[in-house]
Formats: C-alpha cells, sequence, structure tokens
C-alpha cells in the first residue's frame, strides 16, 4: 500500500465524484426502465469524460503535491519512486 497524501482532499475532486456517483445511478434507472439505448449510451459517455476531468485533477494534485514535495526533498530515492510511479501508471492506463 502506498504511502497517504498529506495535503486536504481536493474538494472540486469530491464534488465532481459525488456528481458522478449520481449519473451512474440514473444510467442504472435508465436501464432499469428499458430506455432507449443510444441514450444510455450517451449518458455513459459523458460518465466517462467526468472520469477522465476527475482522473487529470488527481493526477495534476499528485505533481503539485506528492512529486513536487520529493523533488523540492533532495531525496533521490524518493524522488526515483515518483518518477517510477508515474512511469507504471502511464503504461497501465495511457491506452
Amino acid at each position: 500500500m502506498k504511502k497517504r497524501a498529506t495535503h486536504e482532499p481536493d474538494k472540486a475532486v469530491i464534488t465532481r465524484l459525488t456528481r458522478i456517483e449520481g449519473q451512474v445511478r440514473g444510467v442504472a434507472r435508465m436501464v432499469e426502465d428499458d430506455r432507449y439505448c443510444i441514450d444510455i449510451l450517451t449518458q455513459i459517455q459523458a460518465i466517462k469524460a467526468a472520469l477522465r476531468k476527475v482522473e487529470e485533477q488527481v493526477l495534476k494534485g499528485h505533481a503539485a503535491h506528492c512529486v513536487a514535495e520529493a523533488i523540492k526533498s533532495g531525496n533521490t530515492k524518493d524522488q526515483t519512486e515518483k518518477f517510477h510511479e508515474l512511469v507504471e501508471l502511464f503504461g497501465k492506463y495511457g491506452n
């Protein structure tokens, strides 16, 4: 398990995730109500776009706090760890 962030949670990320949660529940209701497939797919695309925005915000926060702290610390081990985390992340999810 990785170390927990030492900075405050991003309220904008929490707000977006709460909104996405509502969207997902709405899609579940659409499926239950046997709504038109294209309408459901359109909503799923909107959810995916919203998740990409959250991902972008979290990544920016990680760079601004965790990576920046590793760079400022001068700790080569910590810097290398943060670098490898990012490489691994982009290797897994970059496609």
